[in-house]
C-alpha cells in the first residue's frame, strides 16, 4: 500500500495517475453539450449504493471507469453557456492549476512550520485585497472557505467589540441587548451566524429594501434609534455589495454614515459584489465599502476561482484577537514576541488549505484587468438580457441589474390567477433542469414564485439567454394547456 503514497519514489505514478484525471475530465469538458444529463435522484442513487466501499478495485482506470458512471457523466458543469442559476462560476485555468499543486503539496496555512512561503503569499493576497478596497494601512484579514464562514468570523468580531466599557455588562446574559441590521434581501448566513453566536432569535432586525432592492437608509436610521431609545446595543450593520437574488448594492456611503453616528461596526458582504474590485468599467459601485470595519469577498464567484476561494477583511488588524487561541505544541505565544506569522491566529480554521495559491496563480497569469473584464462582460451581458426580459410581453423582470443577475417570471397572456402562475413557473423550472437543456434558479419576490439567471460565464451570449426563454415559456404553457385539459375533464366526469 505503500506504492500509493506521493513522495520521492512514486513521482512518476503521480504523473501518470494526475494526466489520465485530467484527460477524463478535458474529454467531458470537450463533449458536453448540456449542462446536466437530466438525472434523477432515484436513477442515480441505486448505481452508488450498490458500490461497496470495502471491496476496492485496486486499479486507478477502473476506479476512473466506475467514476466516469456516478459522477463525470452526470456532473452539472458550470462552464456550460446554458448554466444560468446559481451563484456558481466557469473557473480560470490558472487557478486550475494553483489547485493541482496546492492539493499535491498539502500545505496547512495554520502556523510557518506548515506552510512558510504559503504564509506569506496569503498575506501579500490579503493586503493586495485590502488595498482594492481602500481599508488602510491598520488593515488584515484571512482567508476562509467561503462567504457564510466570513460573515460569521464579521458578526463574531463585531459581537466582541460591542462589549468592552459597557457599564452593568453581564457575559452572556447582555448578549439579549444585541442587535444585527440587514436588508430584506440579505444573506441568509447573517440569522446564522447570529445563532450560532448565541444571541437572541429578534437579534437581527430586518430593514425594508427600496424598489432597487437595496437597504432603505431611512428606515435603518429609524431602526437604529429605536434600538438606541429602548436600551439596547446597536452591535452591526451588515451592508449587501450584491444580493444573492437580485445582485442589489446598498448604499454604502449613506450606511457607513449612520454606522458613524451611532458608533455600530459597519459589515460589508461582498461575496458576490467583489468582482467590482477589478472591474475597469464599474469599480465606483463599491464607493463607501472603504468605510466599512470589515469586509466579506468569495473570489470563488466574480473572480472566477474554483471552491473555495474566500477572505475577511477587516480595518483593524487588532480586531482579529478575539479569534485568537495559543497551543504550546501549535502556536506558543512565544512565536508572537518572535515575529513567527502564524495564520491560525486570526483563524476560526486551524488546519486550512492553501486556496490562496489560486488567486495567486490567477493575478500572476492573468492580471486584475483580465479578471474585471470578465466580470464586466457578465454585467454587460445581463444588461442586455434585462432589455430582452423588458422587452418580451411573455415576462415580467423584477429590477434593472446592478450586477449580473435578472429575476422574473413568466405571465401567460390568458391566465391571471397568480397561485396558478406559481405553478406554471415552478414546473417551467423542473421541467427545464429535468431536460437538461438549461439550469435557472427560483426564488420569491414577495409571496409569487419567480424564476432566476445568475450570469457568470462570459461565454454566454444573448442568443442563449432567448432560447432558455423560449424553452421556459414552452414548458410553462405546455404546463397551463394539460392544466385546463385536467379541468375539462374533471367538469365532463362530473356532468
Amino acid at each position: 500500500m505503500r506504492s500509493h503514497l506521493l513522495n520521492d519514489t512514486t513521482a512518476e505514478r503521480y504523473r501518470r495517475s494526475v494526466t489520465e484525471g485530467v484527460e477524463r475530465v478535458a474529454a467531458r469538458l470537450a463533449t458536453t453539450d448540456r449542462p446536466f444529463t437530466g438525472v434523477t435522484v432515484d436513477a442515480l442513487a441505486p448505481h452508488i449504493d450498490r458500490i461497496d466501499l470495502d471491496r476496492p478495485l485496486l486499479d486507478e482506470a477502473a476506479a476512473l471507469d466506475e467514476l466516469e458512471e456516478v459522477y463525470l457523466r452526470d456532473a452539472i458543469y458550470f462552464h456550460h453557456p446554458r448554466y444560468l442559476a446559481h451563484l456558481n462560476c466557469p473557473v480560470v485555468i490558472p487557478a486550475v492549476l494553483g489547485e493541482a499543486i496546492l492539493s499535491a503539496v498539502n500545505s496547512s496555512l495554520d502556523t510557518w512550520d506548515q506552510s512558510a512561503g504559503g504564509t506569506l503569499i496569503e498575506r501579500k493576497l490579503i493586503d493586495w485585497t485590502n488595498e482594492r478596497i481602500g481599508l488602510g494601512p491598520a488593515a488584515d484579514g484571512i482567508f476562509t472557505s467561503g462567504g457564510s464562514q466570513s460573515n460569521l468570523q464579521a458578526l463574531l468580531l463585531a459581537r466582541e467589540e460591542a462589549k468592552p466599557g459597557r457599564a452593568g455588562w453581564e457575559y452572556p446574559a447582555s448578549f439579549a441587548k444585541l442587535r444585527i441590521f440587514a436588508s430584506d434581501v440579505s444573506h441568509f448566513s447573517v440569522k446564522k451566524s447570529a445563532k450560532l453566536l448565541g444571541l437572541s432569535a429578534d437579534s437581527v432586525v430586518s430593514i425594508p429594501v427600496d424598489h432597487d432592492k437595496r437597504m432603505q437608509t431611512v428606515a435603518l436610521a429609524h431602526e437604529l434609534e429605536r434600538c438606541k431609545r429602548a436600551g439596547l446595543v446597536p452591535m452591526a450593520v451588515v451592508a449587501t455589495a450584491g444580493t444573492t437574488d437580485f445582485g442589489s448594492i446598498d448604499p454604502l456611503p449613506e450606511i457607513a454614515e449612520l454606522c458613524a453616528q451611532y458608533g455600530t461596526w459597519m459589515h460589508v458582504d461582498a461575496a458576490y459584489g467583489c468582482g467590482l474590485l477589478a472591474s475597469v468599467k464599474r469599480r465606483d459601485l463599491l464607493t463607501g465599502i472603504e468605510r466599512a470595519d470589515s469586509v466579506t469577498v468569495d473570489y470563488h464567484k466574480s473572480f472566477f476561482q474554483p471552491v473555495s476561494s474566500s477572505a475577511l477583511l477587516v480595518r483593524d488588524s487588532a480586531t482579529l484577537r478575539h479569534a485568537t487561541y495559543h497551543a504550546e505544541y501549535l502556536n506558543p505565544r512565544r512565536m508572537v514576541q518572535e515575529r513567527i506569522p502564524n495564520q491560525v491566529d486570526k483563524s476560526l480554521q486551524t488546519t486550512r488549505r492553501f486556496d490562496a495559491l489560486k488567486l495567486w496563480m490567477t493575478l500572476r497569469v492573468m492580471g486584475a484587468d483580465g479578471i474585471g473584464q470578465l466580470f464586466d462582460e457578465v454585467c454587460d451581458l445581463a444588461q442586455e438580457g434585462w432589455e430582452l426580459l423588458a422587452a418580451d410581453p411573455r415576462y415580467d423582470v423584477v429590477v434593472e441589474p446592478s450586477l449580473s443577475t435578472l429575476v422574473f417570471r413568466y405571465i401567460p397572456a390568458a391566465v391571471t390567477d397568480p397561485s396558478e402562475i406559481d405553478r406554471a413557473n415552478l414546473y417551467a423550472r423542473k421541467a427545464l433542469f429535468a431536460s437538461g437543456a438549461a439550469v435557472v434558479a427560483g426564488t420569491k419576490v414577495g409571496a409569487r414564485h419567480y424564476l432566476k439567471f445568475t450570469l457568470l460565464n462570459p461565454e454566454t451570449t444573448t442568443d442563449d439567454i432567448a432560447a432558455v426563454l423560449d424553452l421556459i415559456a414552452g414548458h410553462a404553457e405546455q404546463y397551463l394547456g394539460e392544466s385546463v385539459d385536467r379541468a375539462v375533464s374533471v367538469v365532463s366526469v362530473a356532468s
